[in-house]
């Protein structure tokens, strides 16, 4: 049976004025300058006490799908109880060590800074912690009216009840932020949208129909106990991607896997192994159930069909979820819930400023280049994708054969997350995809209503780097002129994003603002333009309070436009910038940040 989970303590974060010299990479050990990148330029600090598994993201010149693999090996030389990352385990050129006493990593430069006349924090940072959480007092740290932003620092020593969160967001991003967030509660509830149609989890979903579990697996795996030696071999196993090679050699791997025969179940007791078999088997009688259909196991998530398999043997995701999280020693308190409670597939649609229509998350995020995709089953994250066709206007669901905009279906969310939102201290909007990950949980019935009911902090995470979905081509004609997608298709045409805009002598690509994300998500939540009078009018302050800013960021903060949008909290975040421009968040820096917007809005209280 697994240990419970004794996770290493926070650190306590230095002053500002000792930040730099004490913080460089040049002055950290090998164990902690350790950095992990994901595919949305965010970064992890590793710990002298564990290496945390590797994030997803680029390895070599492809990418797959999710990659959850731990990376985690034997115990380093000389440092007993110290785990440092192993190279078969460590996901391609994820892990990027620096040697001790050396420069910044290469390809690693120190995110430009936010003018230095802007206030740091408390004016007396001597002074005694106070608040529910043990923070100081936060006033001078925060924006009041005419202030510069604040920057984030660490969390800091804590006292009393931890706070309740709810956090929206995808299953890559965020992971990084998922064990820091742990030192300050363990009580937060995961809501991750059930959409994605790409890599493996599309080929379950086309094989065996179900909502996704991709995101949903890459969460629990990140929020996973890993401390002794059997729970470390659980989720190496479960972290498996199969060979992206051919289809015969993704099969007998598979095989090999799913009898028992593997090196992969090294580690694992008997009674672990007949219980997760036996959901293995299961799926794997589903496959061969539907003779007609012809799977493809190539880049298979070991993880993606212990669900499936779970999924359609309890006829419930969330049974699934109850399962893995007592297999793996999700801490208790801890909840990953799907954002709709359904069997039935679901999928996303976007509508464009230009009166089109795109069908399918992949497609919207990650369409395939010219030359098509290796496999049905890669999704390539790390190549650069096209501008979008025009500006997103709103996101939707669709019926799951639905190819047009009278298509549009109004599922009403997970009763456990509106539950959860009744009760939470704090609301974050993470970081990551906004069209794809974030605004798929907040469209659904029930959602904008539970949060504008809530008063208390409602926290938006700026992404560091424009991606696809904030990066558009500037319309060149009105709305539905037939300007769009593909020449020759009639208005209200769902294109499935591959051909995308044909790029013209003159076009202007253009970027969103962080009031036009806040605005997005709001619109969201207010589930603008919703067919049977369904769509909500708040204010934009009914749904986002706060916003978290890296410094050095690519995009625009307009100070001005969000505090009178009613957005009263701006506070900057430490971070780097690699030598692809991505800007990084330290994690434990944004849980401080979090830290005391939430403490500050206690003692207001």
């Amino acid at each position: 049976m697994f240990e419970a989970l004794d996770r290493p303590a926070l650190r306590q974060a230095p002053t500002r004025e000792q930040l730099a010299p004490s913080r460089s990479p040049s002055n950290l050990s090998q164990a902690e300058s350790d950095i992990v990148f994901d595919d949305h330029g965010f970064t992890t600090y590793h710990t002298p006490s564990r290496v945390e598994p590797a994030e997803d993201g680029p390895s070599g010149s492809q990418a797959s799908e999710d990659r959850d693999c731990p990376s985690l090996g034997p115990p380093a030389p000389g440092a007993p109880g110290q785990w440092a990352a192993s190279a078969e385990l460590a996901c391609g050129d994820n892990v990027i060590p620096a040697a001790a006493g050396a420069d910044r990593p290469s390809g690693l430069a120190a995110a430009p800074s936010a003018p230095t006349d802007a206030p740091v924090g408390p004016s007396n940072p001597t002074a005694p912690a106070g608040g529910d959480f043990g923070l100081a007092a936060m006033g001078a740290g925060l924006l009041a009216p005419g202030q510069q932003p604040a920057r984030g620092g660490s969390a800091g020593p804590r006292r009393g009840p931890a706070p309740r969160l709810v956090v929206f967001s995808g299953g890559t991003a965020m992971n990084t932020v998922a064990g820091p967030l742990a030192e300050l509660t363990t009580h937060v509830c995961h809501v991750l949208p059930v959409s994605d149609d790409g890599g493996s989890t599309a080929e379950i979903v086309r094989v065996l129909g179900g909502p996704a579990v991709g995101d949903i697996r890459s969460r629990c795996l990140r929020l996973a106990d890993t401390r002794d030696a059997e729970s470390r071999a659980v989720a190496r196993l479960l972290g498996h991607r199969l060979t992206g090679g051919s289809s015969s050699e993704a099969k007998a791997e598979w095989y090999a896997i799913a009898e028992g025969d593997h090196p992969l179940w090294d580690g694992v007791s008997d009674p672990y192994k007949h219980t997760i078999r036996a959901f293995l088997v299961h799926f794997q009688a589903n496959i061969m159930r539907h003779s007609s259909e012809r799977f493809d196991f190539r880049n298979g998530s070991v993880g993606n069909f212990f669900f499936a398999g779970a999924r359609t043997f309890f006829r419930s995701l969330e049974a699934a979820i109850f399962l893995f999280s007592r297999v793996a020693r999700i801490p208790e308190g801890s909840v990953v819930a799907p954002a709709i409670l359904t069997e039935e597939r679901i999928t996303l649609g976007a509508e464009l400023h230009n009166g089109r229509f795109i069908r399918g998350q992949n497609s919207i995020s990650h369409p395939p280049g010219p030359e098509g995709r290796a496999s049905p089953t890669a999704v390539v994250k790390g190549r650069a994708t096209p501008p979008m066709p025009s500006r997103v206007r709103r996101i939707f669901y669709l019926s799951s054969e639905g190819t047009r905009g009278e298509h549009e279906v109004y599922p009403r969310a997970n009763p456990r997350v509106l539950q959860q939102l009744d009760e939470t201290d704090a609301v974050i909007y993470g970081m990551g995809s906004l069209y794809t990950s974030v605004c798929p949980s907040l469209v659904l019935r029930g959602v904008g209503e539970s949060v504008a009911a809530r008063a208390c902090p409602k926290i938006l995470v700026l992404n560091g780097t424009h991606d696809r979905e904030t990066t558009y081509y500037a319309d060149a004609g009105a709305e539905g002129d037939g300007e769009g997608d593909a020449e020759g298709e009639p208005d209200g045409y769902m294109s499935d994003g591959s051909a995308g805009r044909t790029p013209r002598q003159g076009d202007v690509v253009e970027h969103m603002t962080a009031s036009d994300v806040v605005r997005a998500v709001a619109g969201a939540l207010n589930r603008k333009n919703e067919g049977e009078g369904g769509g909500l009018q708040r204010d934009v302050d009914a749904y986002v309070t706060a916003l978290v800013a890296p410094e050095g960021g690519g995009i625009q903060v307009d100070e001005a436009e969000l505090r009178a949008m009613g957005v009263r909290d701006i506070v900057w975040v430490r971070a780097l910038a690699d030598s692809e421009g991505r800007v990084l968040y330290h994690p434990e820096d944004l849980v401080g940040a979090f830290q005391r917007i939430i403490s500050k809005q206690l003692e207001m209280d």
